[in-house]
């Protein structure tokens, strides 16, 4: 006789999950009144912007008077995905060629070779090396939303760490608490803060200086702890949560690393030009006010650059472009998905009246109740969807209008979505990055949590405070 199946519960497709949530506020179309608040256009520290006025809201009738439907039935859930990426266009163009440059870029092996360099330096200072490596992993997460990019790193430094009297665990800090923070603490992130920006409307990146300093006070702490934790398991090895587990993985571990090799000057020059990009993008985000388009011309050329210098023609630079689409395609219709939900209740006509009645819980808060509101909402959105672009999608055209009407900065709602999407993924079981790094050290989400979980509330504490700064401003 066959067996029969265990029924297994599982995670839907965050596609899934996505087109659910276009049903379940199509529904609501049917439930909640329509409505609107009056708009009116005004000058804000980030920029010229189309705001709500408080105390305008009315309610509408279902059916307007040319006719239309304010309920949506079978026929717009289905188009609302097609429009969705349709209002989208100019982020998901962004997008695409942001996912074709770094694929360049990676093709080239200069940012591997480059900290294969720094470790062969720092010979005997080898404590140098968690700090060296995380600002470098954390300066890639803040620029160019380095995640997926990570899992190279960790079979390349586990071995390293070993033999430095290190254990797994600091090999997993080492590389992904710092990429994830830095991606946290985004500066010019074009997968966090760009596009969060770009949703709700905001040009210029007005807060850069501030992100800056989150930056430097974030990687600052993380730093110290790691670095702190890392002298504790040299010293007394039995106490790594990991020591039994590494035992086993040292003996498996292949060693043969070749720091030999050197650096070539196409590799060099490739590092130069990524490095001279982005600080063409800050300049031109700071005094010129870059928006979409300017920035993807920017990483356009770098892109194009970065493959004449890494030695490949032509048709080698567009196939590997072509690969980084592909590469960044599903988080491009993330973003257009989520999109549509919003499409529904803008035909629905309730985005206002939900807005209106989130601006009565919390009219009489402080800004701190309501950065700490807005952090808690990212959060809990974020185990639903954990990418970045895919979370400003769903979030930003109700975050940065809930800003406005609370009469605070916009910017408070892009810094909630970067701290509230990237420390609920450092400890969600459902994120890819953190999922495939624990795996590939061999560490369990129960060592993980038990090792982090102090100092996440700290982190998750500061980073309130630094939404209701940025409320203030």
């Amino acid at each position: 006789m066959e067996e029969k199946k265990k029924f297994k519960l599982h995670m839907p497709h965050v596609l899934t999950l996505i087109f659910f949530l276009i049903i379940v506020v199509a529904i609501l179309t049917w439930i909640l009144p329509s409505g609107e608040f009056e708009r009116k256009v005004m000058e804000t520290s980030a920029g010229e912007r189309s705001v709500a006025v408080a105390g305008t809201y009315h309610s509408v009738d279902k059916v307007l008077e040319d006719g239309t439907n304010l309920r949506q039935g079978i026929a717009q859930v289905l188009m609302a995905p097609g429009k969705g990426i349709q209002q989208m266009v100019e982020v998901l163009a962004f997008v695409f060629i942001i996912g074709g440059v770094f694929q360049i870029m990676a093709k080239t092996n200069a940012l591997n070779m480059g900290i294969q360099k720094i470790v062969k330096k720092l010979g005997a200072k080898e404590i140098l090396i968690i700090p060296i490596l995380m600002v470098l992993f954390g300066l890639g997460g803040s620029t160019f939303g380095m995640s997926d990019e990570l899992i190279p790193f960790y079979l390349l430094i586990m071995p390293i760490m070993f033999a430095m009297g290190y254990d797994s665990m600091t090999t997993f800090m080492t590389v992904c608490l710092s990429a994830t923070v830095g991606y946290a603490a985004s500066t010019v992130n074009p997968f966090c803060v760009l596009i969060a920006q770009g949703i709700a409307g905001i040009q210029g990146n007005p807060q850069l200086v501030f992100r800056m300093l989150q930056f430097v006070i974030m990687m600052a702490l993380v730093i110290a702890f790691v670095t702190w934790r890392a002298f504790k398991i040299k010293k007394n090895p039995e106490k790594s949560i990991t020591y039994q587990d590494d035992l086993i993985k040292k003996k498996e571990m292949n060693t043969d690393i070749d720091f030999n090799q050197e650096m070539t000057i196409r590799q060099k020059l490739v590092l130069l030009t990524f490095v001279i990009g982005m600080v063409i993008v800050v300049v031109g985000l700071v005094k010129n006010g870059w928006y979409m388009n300017e920035l993807s011309m920017c990483f356009l050329g770098m892109g194009i650059l970065m493959g004449i210098f890494g030695g490949m023609n032509e048709t080698e630079i567009a196939e590997e472009f072509i690969n980084g689409v592909k590469d960044i395609a599903f988080a491009a219709m993330v973003i257009g998905f989520c999109s549509g939900i919003m499409v529904i209740a803008q035909d629905g006509m309730i985005i206002d009246t939900i807005l209106n009645a989130l601006s009565g819980l919390v009219e009489k808060s402080n800004n701190v109740v309501f950065s700490a509101v807005m952090y808690v909402v990212q959060s809990l959105l974020t185990l639903l969807v954990p990418s970045s672009s895919g979370l400003a999608a769903l979030s930003m055209p109700i975050m940065a209008p809930l800003c406005d009407l609370h009469g605070v900065n916009p910017e408070a709602a892009v810094t909630a979505l970067q701290y509230g999407n990237q420390l609920t993924n450092l400890m969600s079981p459902v994120a890819g990055t953190t999922v495939a790094g624990l795996a590939i050290c061999k560490i369990s989400f129960g060592q993980w949590w038990k090792t982090i979980w102090k100092m996440f509330l700290i982190m998750a504490v500061i980073a309130i405070v630094f939404c209701t700064i940025s409320a203030g401003l």
